[in-house]
């Protein structure tokens, strides 16, 4: 997507045509991604705004009650909260409160926008930060009891001076294969059970040049045990049917949010299971999913446990853990569950 024949005037007369759309189904249908649909725009309610996380991320909190929303190709999760609590940093930053709870990476955060869009309801307001690609990363929508003035402030104070229709994006990047090493598996599992905090993960495969999903299949149980791709599912309905608290872990390269609470209300609509509850929605791709893992990582407060579903590509899709409140730990019942979830043949591995 690097160069696309369609003019930003080209853009918004397909779109008038194909208004029922959602943004990233009319990006896909007509080849564009969709930070050059939402740039077309820009002029007509469309305002290029700084997209660093230091600039914005501060900002927020002044627009009072708003909607998070984090999504990969497989799985979009919106969480309804106040951005307080943000923590600026140079290589990740963090957004850290009760309801809304983000992990960011500032080289992906490329582009942003100041949106209004005249709908059936009024005008809808939302900040939307794209990567190089012109993939979403990250967009904020403000609700009804937004405040906008701030709004208008932020607008205002973040806006730049190049407000061209058109953007250039580089190729969007593949999702990295699944890489592993056989040679390396008895390293791999003697280093694996020695962790002391699931951050150790990532510099271990890293040291042992492997990846997530590589580390996973060369692994074995106990440490990581494969599992059918229906368990994401009978996963779900378990922890709703036992009330047990888990944190849901959505991201993509630039950003990752997290659900930390229970899952009350599953509602399945064709290939989307989702969870509808107050402050909270997920949607789940359940025909994307191509392999799940139940993985167990030692720490030094006990053994993390995650269920963890990819898709074809080897793409994270999500992770889900027990979660430990200050009331109550779910996580011996989350245990069980994720124990309890049917384990794959040798066969259907291979």
């Amino acid at each position: 997507m690097t160069d696309t024949p369609m003019t930003p005037a080209a853009i918004r007369a397909a779109r008038a045509e194909h208004s029922a759309l959602r943004d990233r189904d009319f990006a896909d249908k007509f080849g564009i991604s969709e930070g050059q649909l939402v740039a077309a725009y820009a002029g007509q309610g469309m305002t290029r705004i700084s997209a660093a996380p230091d600039a914005i991320m501060p900002r927020l909190a002044a627009l009072g009650e708003v909607m998070a929303l984090t999504r990969n190709r497989s799985c979009v999760i919106e969480k309804v909260g106040v951005y307080g609590n943000y923590r600026s940093g140079q290589h990740a930053s963090m957004v850290l409160n009760d309801a809304i709870d983000l992990r960011l990476f500032p080289k992906h955060f490329v582009t942003a926008f100041a949106v209004e869009r005249e709908t059936d309801k009024g005008i809808k307001r939302s900040i939307q930060i794209f990567d190089a690609a012109g993939d979403a990363v990250h967009k904020v929508h403000l609700r009804e009891a937004s405040d906008l003035a701030a709004w208008d402030r932020l607008v205002e104070d973040l806006k730049l001076e190049d407000q061209s229709q058109a953007l250039a994006v580089e190729p969007r990047k593949p999702a990295e294969a699944p890489k592993g090493n056989t040679d390396k598996a008895d390293a791999l599992r003697t280093e694996w059970a020695r962790m002391t905090d699931t951050h150790q993960f990532m510099r271990l495969t890293s040291k042992l040049k492997m990846n997530r999903l590589g580390a996973y299949r060369i692994a074995g149980a106990p440490l990581a045990r494969a599992l059918e791709p229906a368990a994401v599912n009978s996963m779900l309905e378990a922890v709703r049917d036992q009330g047990v608290e888990v944190m849901i872990f959505v991201g993509n390269t630039g950003c990752i949010e997290i659900h930390s609470g229970p899952v009350k209300t599953l509602r399945e609509m064709g290939p989307w299971q989702n969870i509808l509850d107050p402050g909270f929605d997920l949607h789940l791709r359940l025909d994307h999913i191509a392999e799940v893992w139940a993985v167990t990582k030692p720490t030094q407060r006990g053994d993390a446990v995650s269920v963890e579903a990819f898709d074809a590509d080897g793409a994270l899709i999500l992770q889900v853990f027990g979660r430990r409140a200050e009331a109550r730990d779910h996580r011996p019942a989350w245990n069980a569950i994720v124990e309890g979830l049917a384990t794959l043949t040798a066969a259907e591995v291979a």
